[in-house]
């Protein structure tokens, strides 16, 4: 049976390829909706589901992977910034702070869907403004939930939970997830 990846981010096919040899990439191209004031868990959980459904319509013979990161900050749920000060705005907030990453992953199948999310938490170093300016003028915050990848030099001290869950895809969950419905 073929698997799909519904998403385009490179970051998550070099990490679903740690553990499916072979799988196809087909992103949802939806709009992205979901209820912010929901807790966290519940936010992921049900954009994940909107794309796995929404590739899965399309392609009802094969595994459908679909998964949605976001940074979880004071209350508060942050998505890819959508400007460059926005993106400084938001790396200043963080700044010597701890964070929550939240990804949720639907992996649907013809006679099986399921969902489940994985946690991490992330305490950024102190940044300075020139660290900031510098970094968000490389561009690598501009595609990130949060504005930032844990792979980054210099940003992140410490966490605490599955590195690969802050890179967007949660190698471990997937595995357990993708037996489950594979069986």
């Amino acid at each position: 049976m073929k698997i799909i990846l519904a998403s385009a981010s490179p970051r998550r096919k070099e990490l679903l390829k740690e553990i499916v040899e072979d799988f196809g990439i087909i992103p949802a191209v939806g709009e992205e909706k979901a209820d912010l004031t929901l807790p966290p868990e519940k936010i992921v959980c049900a954009l994940a589901e909107h794309k796995c459904g929404e590739v899965f319509e399309k392609y009802p013979d094969c595994v459908v992977i679909g998964c949605d990161t976001i940074v979880y900050f004071n209350g508060k749920a942050l998505g890819k910034p959508k400007t460059r000060a926005e993106a400084i705005e938001t790396l200043k907030a963080l700044s010597g702070k701890t964070h929550s990453v939240y990804t949720g992953v639907c992996v649907r199948s013809a006679d099986k869907i399921l969902t489940e999310y994985e946690r991490t938490e992330v305490t950024f170093n102190e940044l300075s403004d020139g660290f900031i300016k510098d970094y968000v003028d490389g561009g690598s915050p501009m595609d990130k939930a949060g504005c930032y990848g844990i792979q980054d030099d210099g940003v992140v001290e410490s966490y605490d939970g599955s590195y690969t869950n802050v890179v967007g895809l949660p190698v471990e969950l997937v595995g357990k997830m993708l037996k489950e419905v594979l069986r």
